[in-house]
Formats: C-alpha cells, sequence, structure tokens
C-alpha cells in the first residue's frame, strides 16, 4: 500500500459534527422562502410555520418515545445542558442546593455547575473507572438530603464510554431526585426510551445526527418545572423565549427520522468499520492504547493513544494527508493539555499525550480504513523515530 501518494480527504471526526443529510436540507428549504412565518403569529403564515414546528417536534419524540408537548428547542446541546442544570438548581434555590455529576461530562455541563458553584450550589463530580465508567454506586454515596439534580452523559463524546442510564436514573427516581443526561452523542446511534429509562431531562442537538448546527432541544418530562434561563416571549410553552428557528427544527426533526430508520444498519457498519480500524491499527503498531471500554461504547467512535507520538502532532500530520480526526473535544481543541476526559481514566502523561479520536460516520469504507491505517503507520513510526533520535542527542 502506498500510501504517500494518497489525495483522497478522509473525514473521520463526526463526534464533532457532521454534514447536512440531502434529505435534512430539502426539508429545510422551503422554510427559508414560502414557509418563512413566525410561528407565533396567528394568520396564515404563522400557523403554517406552526404546523412545521410541530411535526418537527413529533418526529423527535418518536425516537425517544416521549410527548410533543414534552420538548423544548433550543439553539444546541450546549443551551439545553445549560437550561437543564441551571434551570433545575434555579427552581430548586433555597431549598436544595446540591448536584451530583461527573468527572467526564462535556463542558457545558461541567461549566454550568461550576457556574452554580460560585452562586451558593454545592456539586459532586463523580469519578470514573479505568474505562470511563460511571458506577451507579458511586452516584449513590454522593447523593445527600438535599440533591435536586443528578446530571450524567450517556456515553461520553471522546471515548464513547456508554454509561448505565437506567440504573443511575432509577437510583435518582427512587430518591425524588430529578435525573437529566445529555444524550448528543446517543441520539439516532443507540436505542432511547425516556419512559423505560427514567429519564426527566434529555439533551440533544442537530448538527451530531447529519441535521443543521444551531438546534437542539431538551426533552423535559411533563409535570417537571424549572426556571427558564432565557426571558422575553412565551415561547416554547414559557420554557424558552425567542423566535423559533423553523428551518432548524425541520432539520433536527427530520435528522432525527431518519437515523432512527437507519439505526441499526447504521450500527452494524460502523462497528465493523471501528473494529477493523482498531484490529488493523493493532497489529502494525506495538505499544498502542484503547481508551474507554472494549464492549460498552459507542460504534463510531475509536479512542486510542500512541506513546513516543503527541497527539497534536499526529493530528496535523494526518490531517497534511487530508485525514481529519480530533485529540478530544472539539469544544477544547486548541488546547496543549490532555483533556479532562483522559485525566479521569487516570492515565499516564504518555498515554494521555498521545491520544486521538477516530469518529466515523455513515459515508466512511473499508478502504479509508486502510488508507488511514498506513498512513497513520507512516507518522508514528516517523515521530517515534523524531523522538528517540533526539533522546540520543540529549544523551
Amino acid at each position: 500500500m502506498n500510501s504517500s501518494n494518497h489525495k483522497q480527504k478522509i473525514y473521520f471526526d463526526h463526534s464533532a459534527t457532521t454534514p447536512v443529510h440531502p434529505q435534512v436540507l430539502e426539508a429545510m428549504m422551503p422554510c427559508f422562502s414560502a414557509n418563512f412565518g413566525n410561528a407565533s403569529s396567528v394568520h396564515s403564515f404563522g400557523q403554517e410555520a406552526k404546523v412545521a414546528l410541530e411535526e418537527a417536534r413529533r418526529q423527535i419524540t418518536a425516537v425517544i418515545n416521549a410527548e410533543p408537548s414534552e420538548i423544548v428547542f433550543t439553539s444546541g446541546g450546549t443551551e439545553a445542558d445549560n437550561l437543564a442544570v441551571k434551570g433545575t438548581a434555579q427552581f430548586f434555590s433555597g431549598r436544595k442546593t446540591h448536584i451530583v455529576t461527573s468527572a467526564v461530562e462535556h463542558h457545558a455541563v461541567l461549566y454550568a455547575c461550576k457556574y452554580l458553584e460560585k452562586n451558593g450550589f454545592e456539586v459532586t463530580y463523580v469519578p470514573v473507572d479505568k474505562f470511563g465508567l460511571v458506577s451507579p454506586d458511586k452516584v449513590a454515596q454522593a447523593i445527600r438530603e438535599e440533591t435536586c439534580l443528578v446530571s450524567i452523559m450517556h456515553a461520553n463524546n471522546e471515548i464513547g464510554t456508554i454509561n448505565p442510564i437506567p440504573e443511575i436514573a432509577a437510583l435518582s427516581k427512587d430518591r425524588g431526585i430529578l435525573f437529566h443526561t445529555d444524550a448528543v452523542q446517543t441520539l439516532g446511534k443507540i436505542p432511547i426510551d425516556v419512559k423505560e429509562m427514567n429519564i426527566d431531562m434529555l439533551s440533544i442537538s442537530g448538527h451530531k445526527i447529519y441535521g443543521p448546527k444551531g438546534i437542539g432541544a431538551l426533552y423535559i418530562r411533563r409535570g417537571i418545572q424549572i426556571e427558564k434561563i432565557m426571558h422575553g416571549g412565551k415561547h416554547e410553552r414559557d420554557r424558552r423565549a425567542g423566535t423559533e428557528n423553523i428551518p432548524g427544527a425541520v432539520g433536527l426533526g427530520k435528522a432525527a427520522e431518519i437515523c432512527s430508520r437507519s439505526m441499526e444498519k447504521d450500527r452494524v457498519k460502523l462497528t465493523e468499520l471501528r473494529d477493523d480500524l482498531q484490529r488493523k491499527i493493532s497489529d502494525i503498531l506495538p505499544e498502542v492504547h484503547l481508551n474507554g471500554h472494549e464492549t460498552k461504547r459507542l460504534p463510531g467512535i475509536l479512542n486510542m493513544s500512541f506513546p513516543g507520538a503527541a497527539s497534536d502532532s499526529l493530528l496535523l500530520s494526518l490531517d497534511l494527508k487530508g485525514i481529519a480526526v480530533s485529540n478530544g473535544s472539539a469544544c477544547s481543541s486548541g488546547t496543549i493539555e490532555p483533556s479532562h476526559v483522559l485525566k479521569g481514566l487516570k492515565l499516564s502523561k504518555n498515554l494521555a499525550n498521545s491520544a486521538i479520536r477516530f469518529s466515523l460516520g455513515k459515508e466512511n469504507t473499508p478502504e479509508e480504513i486502510d488508507v488511514t491505517v498506513g498512513v497513520l503507520q507512516e507518522i508514528v513510526s516517523r515521530l517515534r523515530g523524531l523522538k528517540r533520535g533526539k533522546k540520543l542527542i540529549a544523551a
């Protein structure tokens, strides 16, 4: 395999964002022209927009087994997380002032919790095991009399580890505590049933599932009260002010429907591609290390460490060859320090500083896997050789 002549562009960063599905774009286009009305207007233009908005709500609820009235549209997963965490805290302010979350949550949850810590709340950050799993027992131990919310992500965005959400949600319910999960990485990829899983609030995002950027939603179980964090009009049943993003909502609804329809087929394909990539990397490169759980992980995510090859150098070298990967979350890219997720796994410095994430998508092929493995072998061998040379010179 002569990978040095490789010119094709390969995208292995679908956990950061995805291309918009052609059917999603087609569904959105009328909302920019003919169906441009404001869903709050009472005339026919507004009512046509309202119909489109409610259909999108219905499409989302069909995927998670919820009711349309339980969906609040937001500007994305970050706002949905903030609404769940801050909205719950503000509702219980002065009565219950403790929150339980994990040490490896998305920054949208972690930084919302840090903000609340400056405003009279206490937060317990439950550690994870070496696979990135949150233990229900550790969550149970962290809960107090004054706990108002437990927020644990469904699956980690960097390593793909899937948490035991039904068990954690059940123990929260038994103690009368609200449970929220960030499902931005799992919607449309693995089954979600908010009723069976005892989920009170659930965050999703459009651009992770072949929908548009700038749109997300928070599922809030009927009967649950939280404070709104956006003030203005009485949109979204007075839970999130601001004129709804109709094209975005329509795109999110359509994307959810498409992903749900192809979920099983995509799961099989992405699992095969991921396992093939992992096996071929392990076969040709010594001393590589899997970050995350071997089996309890999302189909398309593979996070591996390549000791002796710095992750930033790996990422840039692969990009020069036309291969896009990540050294962690897109929201924290540009940092030199290992991510909080890798730190949470208690990896050695060598492993943490040499980790990259491959996140595969619907259009990736076995041929792209082979090309990537060949290119990666060249790059890692070169970087390790350079490091050994520097050590010899220093000696």
